[in-house]
């Protein structure tokens, strides 16, 4: 009896670590990768990485943990994928900020045909910042992606014509007040530059376009250029969506966070490419600006480009760099008696 519970609580901290490892490959601002993953024998606990906040761009932590929700869904996701029943408890104490969430294994089970080919994709979904091809998106492949972020209590509203040119309008206005930004300025610099010195985090030059793309919506400025290249098409076939639910606090940002991931997961294995547009969402004066395309019935989270991606370029996007799992890990002992 001893040997099976002690076979069992190995195989369950194996499954979590793995579950950690592919949580690493989540989309995050800036790469910056701020979670933290404490494996207990039988659970596992998101916590902040408070030293990869960007307190400049992001003061009230909502892009961050909107990042580390697309982490806790991942996570999630390939335990499903393995064969295990979890239960997840958001923001379980109020008393501890930094603890974002607890994955408690509660059994064995069948994996989904869902679950195994979503997860299936967390190695290949990247971002790929070029215009996309000439081909539109069916409606059952927009209404596949909008319809994953549903179960996540946050919608995925596909904008029309009107609705795309204001979040044009707000981008212009907010890289133009990010730009001015002094201290914006210097933290996205640090975190564009990072990967030169190995450090495992940030924005490589290698997936930064060479020269602004032709998009309907225009791209962030990095304040340089990098090494991309990028042709001459525009982005007229790209679709624009807005992610947003009914609340501004920080369990709809991490919810936001794990719809996140369903949506670009599933585009993923549709073949089609996804382009998160945060800053529009961290200006806030361009955070009203959204809501008011929402007609002040939600709460805006993300901007999506979404889109078919162009194949005429000779260069693949190269993936951006992680952390090693033992620099995002903890395996620690029993969880303290009422914790």
């Amino acid at each position: 009896m001893a040997d099976n519970t002690t076979d069992e609580s190995a195989a369950t901290v194996e499954a979590l670590t793995g579950a950690v490892a592919a949580a690493g490959r989540a989309p995050s601002i800036h790469n910056t990768q701020p979670w933290r993953w404490r494996v207990r024998p039988d659970r596992l606990e998101l916590l902040v990485a408070t030293d990869r906040q960007l307190p400049a761009t992001d003061p009230d932590r909502k892009m961050l943990t909107l990042s580390c929700g697309a982490a806790l869904h991942h996570a999630g996701l390939v335990l499903s994928a393995g064969g295990w029943a979890t239960r997840v408890e958001r923001l379980p104490d109020p008393g501890d900020p930094e603890l974002l969430a607890v994955v408690v294994p509660t059994g064995r089970t069948a994996a989904t045909t869902a679950a195994t080919q979503l997860a299936a994709c967390v190695g290949d979904r990247h971002t790929d910042r070029r215009p996309v091809s000439d081909e539109p998106v069916p409606e059952a492949t927009l209404r596949a992606i909008t319809g994953a972020a549903v179960p996540h209590g946050t919608r995925l509203q596909i904008l029309d014509r009107d609705r795309m040119l204001a979040v044009a309008a707000a981008a212009t206005r907010a890289g133009t007040t990010q730009y001015e930004d002094p201290r914006i300025r210097d933290e996205l610099a640090y975190w564009t530059g990072r990967t030169a010195t190995g450090h495992g985090t940030g924005v490589p030059a290698g997936v930064v376009p060479a020269h602004a793309p032709q998009t309907t919506v225009p791209a962030r400025d990095f304040g340089r250029p990098g090494v991309l290249p990028v042709g001459t098409g525009h982005d007229r076939a790209a679709v624009y969506g807005l992610l947003f639910g009914d609340e501004d606090e920080p369990d709809s940002w991490l919810r936001a966070g794990e719809a996140l991931s369903a949506a670009w997961l599933t585009a993923t294995r549709l073949g089609v490419s996804m382009v998160p547009l945060s800053w529009v969402v961290e200006v806030s004066a361009t955070r009203q600006a959204l809501r008011g395309i929402l007609s002040g019935l939600g709460q805006p989270y993300l901007v999506l480009r979404i889109g078919f991606p162009d194949r005429t370029p000779d260069e693949p996007v190269p993936r951006t760099p992680r952390l090693p799992v033992e620099q995002i890990m903890d395996v620690t002992g029993p969880a303290p008696r009422g914790g």
